[in-house]
């Protein structure tokens, strides 16, 4: 394999890192690994992304305890040394790797040299992720509704299958039944206007059909 050339850095993720105090440093040792490796950097969902031709191959954040390293398409690696984690159990192609320490960087170091390039082979490949196409099971209590309601059953089914398995991951996470039945109820006005429930409501989102939090800043 030809050795990557080293992307440039861009203002945006430099404006991103300065403000990133907890984790400024370990952030910008993912940064670096990854630039050399030959991604691309820009901002995405409000964290630095990687891509590798327009196609995204990774993404750091952090979080209170840790800061993260996750691959799109981190599921098709082989990852030999074991180091990439599910972040959510509902998640099917992200995988994602935490740190708390630099020197946990750095002791990493070639096994995530080794990640950025198997992700970028990926995608030079044209390699897709075959997501799992079985429906998400319908709550007791939405059969209920829908019952009760075809106006309403109607309404939910004229949702696209992301925003209708949205909701159904957000209904069936609730361990309780009185619980989802009151999620239910929350956003049947959302669903009776076709919103997904991270859809913008407010109209003042600059991400539609989305919501970036415009919402938060009304007077």
């Amino acid at each position: 394999m030809k050795p990557a050339i080293k992307k440039a850095m861009t203002p945006e993720v430099d404006a991103f890192l300065e403000k990133a105090e907890k984790w400024h440093a370990e952030l910008t040792k993912l940064r670096a690994i990854l630039l050399e490796g030959g991604l691309s950097e820009g901002i995405k969902w409000r964290q630095p992304c990687y891509s590798y031709e327009g196609n995204n191959v990774a993404i750091i954040g952090e979080l209170k305890d840790s800061c993260t390293l996750s691959f799109f398409k981190g599921a098709q690696f082989k990852d030999p040394q074991g180091i990439l984690t599910k972040p959510g159990e509902n998640t099917q192609s992200a995988r994602v790797i935490r740190f708390t320490s630099g020197k946990e960087i750095d002791k990493l170091k070639s096994a995530l040299k080794a990640l950025v390039e198997e992700g970028i082979e990926l995608e030079k490949t044209g390699a897709k992720f075959e997501f799992k196409k079985e429906p998400e099971p319908i709550p007791a209590e939405l059969g209920e509704v829908f019952r009760k309601d075809s106006a309403f059953e109607k309404a939910f089914d004229t949702l696209t299958p992301g925003r209708q398995r949205a909701y159904l991951l957000f209904f069936n996470a609730a361990k309780q039944s009185k619980t989802r039945t009151s999620r239910i109820e929350q956003y049947r006005e959302r669903i009776f206007d076709c919103k997904g429930i991270n859809d913008c409501v407010c109209g003042l989102s600059k991400k539609m059909p989305g919501c970036d939090g415009s919402h938060k800043y009304i007077a």
